[in-house]
């Protein structure tokens, strides 16, 4: 009997986890995690290279893109844009690139490659051509499309785990019960 109420009692504590995790975890802002997606290719370039920006999934006509190493872009209807990088940019430095739309915010990095190339950009190091287009980081406000690591749990991972320790409580409260009944008979 001691032991069906230590199982119902574990369970009912992992459904309270399950109910106030999401809402827990819903109150930290992210500042990495936008509605609309974004990104800046490539992702290194020497000063006076080009950089191409994209966005989508704003619900205005334009996005604004600020940097102190390029000038202020504004990309019309989810239109692709480019900026030159100033040549000035200290090599090695990383920039913060801001795209704002309609006043949500969403930032990644740029890194300054050490050395000029004539105002091309340089590839990721992987092969490509200098100014090879690589492809569209696809997503809304993920990790991926603001160019930097994902840390910690996110609901998904959190709910998903409460879930299988509820159903492997459950799996223990019914084990007990069946062994109890059949010890009787």
């Amino acid at each position: 009997m001691r032991a069906i109420r230590a199982a119902s009692a574990a369970l009912l504590s992992a459904a309270a986890v399950a109910v106030i995790a999401p809402t827990a975890l819903a109150g930290e802002e992210d500042p990495d995690i936008t509605s609309f997606g974004f990104s800046v290719t490539p992702e290194k370039v020497a000063p006076g290279g080009t950089v191409a920006l994209t966005s989508d999934g704003c619900e205005v006509p334009s996005v604004t893109v600020t940097s102190g190493v390029f000038d202020t872009v504004t990309l019309e209807e989810g239109r692709p844009g480019r900026a030159t990088v100033d040549l000035d940019a200290k090599a090695g430095a990383q920039y913060e690139i801001t795209f704002d739309c309609k006043g949500e915010r969403g930032t990644t990095t740029l890194t300054i490659a050490q050395g000029g190339t004539g105002g091309k950009t340089t590839g990721h190091d992987n092969g490509m051509q200098p100014g090879a287009h690589k492809g569209v980081k696809a997503g809304y406000g993920t990790a991926a499309a603001s160019g930097t690591e994902s840390e910690g749990l996110g609901v998904t991972e959190v709910v998903t785990g409460v879930l299988l320790i509820a159903g492997a409580l459950g799996a223990a409260v019914v084990l007990t019960r069946r062994r109890g009944a059949g010890g009787r008979a």
